[in-house]
């Protein structure tokens, strides 16, 4: 293990932000499946020993703190190589610059908050252990995704993110309605993380290397420069802002932001407010040498980021449950964002996801309150509207008002065209997987062959979608 640039205390700092968590993931999940469920004390000491808003601010702060006073533009922790094949070696270090220090600290600090809000919020909560397991996991991915040094270790964090993501929007498993939002997120993740795969090989391809120091240059971030010709950096990039588009809801892979807030609310505002729903920001921030050479790229960033923050913007405001609505402005405000980032403005972009990141986290944590808060409030909500963008909707004839306002209650039938396209199409072709599996193993044992009715994919897309629209998303989850 070599330490290139920086002081040990530097790289310990880093080291600090992502083995606490996995140590205590292993750890719990040890001795939680291999002798039994601990009790919630001692979960909670666990988290509390390796998992903690004054150790990871702490550490955070101090990767600031180095990274303000160094000369070298970032710190890189190399472990060497994972395993290495002719001339190719998949590499695993950490890289630790502005980008990353700032969204690590990002991440300590909400999660350590939400971590100690789940404490009492999930209190004689049948699936507590299990929350915790995949709080730990996520924030383990997380570290991993925004400190990895290469695009090879960027995905293996994508991936435990997308994970803990879908295992926690099904956390309610007995009822249909958060098994079918988690099966949907799971299946656009699956569709659009294959543009960060297909990215990623092709920067192999042009650049010969996943490093972002090779690839990108070792300048202070948002500086660097790309090797790659227009040509190559806009095949290499468009790929990667699908990949981006997935994890971030932005249009037309929208759907599954709002259906995603079954889950539990702490961890709604971990993920869909705060940090997961912000990694394909920062996956774009990270590409900024790319999109610099790659004209074309930065329109489609502009292009589907303005789509999203109109489509959410108007679609937020017909939705009636709060967490829905958190969700639209939240994909709305990732929009904004994306606009920024085509425009160039990458430090505005970076103030804004850690400003929008505290705000959404208290709202969605406040929101089992708004019933409480409402009955306060009396009649004054009922008398006195909000009236947010009137001054738009008068430009508006009232032919075109009705028009726009059913087409945003229908979500302007978006949902229903993935659903038909993507979603239906893909279980369809898992359930047939399933069946003929089924029949393998059946050939190979001599047994049955199974229960040949049970079927994991929707008769059809439409009903699929009905089944997803009655309630929605947050309705009939208290939660």
């Amino acid at each position: 293990m070599s330490w290139p640039n920086q002081s040990t205390l530097s790289e310990l700092f880093a080291l600090g932000l992502i083995l606490p968590p996995f140590v205590a993931l292993l750890a719990l999940g040890s001795w939680g499946f291999l002798v039994r469920i601990p009790r919630e004390r001692t979960v909670a000491a666990w988290v509390r020993a390796c998992f903690t808003i004054w150790l990871g601010s702490t550490l955070a702060l101090g990767i600031l703190l180095e990274l303000k006073s160094a000369t070298d533009p970032f710190i890189l922790v190399s472990f060497g190589h994972w395993f290495e094949a002719e001339h190719y070696g998949f590499g695993l270090s950490l890289r630790v610059d502005r980008l990353s220090g700032v969204f690590s600290a990002l991440t300590a600090v909400i999660g350590g908050l939400i971590g100690r809000f789940s404490y009492t919020y999930m209190h004689r909560e049948p699936g507590f252990f299990r929350f915790f397991l995949l709080l730990l996991l996520f924030t383990s991915g997380m570290n991993l995704l925004v400190l990895a040094g290469s695009i090879d270790l960027l995905f293996a964090g994508w991936e435990l993110v997308g994970l803990s993501s879908v295992l926690l929007i099904g956390f309610f498993h007995e009822r249909a309605t958060p098994v079918e939002s988690a099966l949907r997120a799971f299946v656009t993740y699956r569709v659009f993380d294959t543009g960060l795969l297909v990215g990623a090989v092709l920067l192999h391809h042009f650049a010969h290397t996943a490093d972002f120091e090779s690839a990108f240059g070792a300048a202070h971030w948002p500086l660097g420069t790309s090797h790659l010709d227009a040509f190559a950096a806009t095949v290499v990039a468009v790929p990667l802002i699908v990949g981006a588009m997935g994890k971030s809801a932005q249009f037309p892979a929208s759907g599954w932001l709002p259906r995603a807030m079954e889950g539990p609310t702490n961890s709604s505002a971990l993920f869909y407010g705060a940090l997961s729903v912000h990694a394909g920001v920062y996956l774009l921030l990270r590409l900024g040498p790319l999109l610099e050479v790659s004209p074309i790229a930065r329109v489609f960033i502009g292009a589907v980021g303005l789509a999203t923050a109109l489509y959410g913007s108007t679609v937020g405001r017909v939705t009636a449950d709060a967490k829905g609505q958190l969700a639209y402005a939240t994909m709305a405000q990732v929009g904004v964002m994306w606009v920024e980032i085509a425009l160039g403005l990458q430090t505005i972009v970076l103030v804004h996801v850690v400003g929008h990141a505290f705000l959404r986290t208290w709202q969605l944590l406040r929101t089992p309150s708004l019933i409480h808060d409402a009955h306060h409030a009396g009649l004054k909500e009922i008398w006195h509207p909000d009236r947010r963008g009137h001054v738009l909707e008068g430009l508006l004839s009232e032919e075109l008002r009705g028009r726009l306002y059913a087409l945003a209650t229908a979500r302007f039938y978006l949902d229903d065209l993935i659903d038909l396209r993507i979603v239906q199409p893909v279980l369809a072709l898992a359930e047939r997987v399933r069946r003929l599996e089924n029949r393998w193993m059946a050939l190979l044992t001599g047994g049955p062959l199974g229960d040949e009715n049970t079927s994991i994919a929707p008769q059809s897309a439409a009903a699929f979608s009905r089944k997803e629209r009655a309630p929605q998303a947050g309705e009939g989850a208290p939660r």
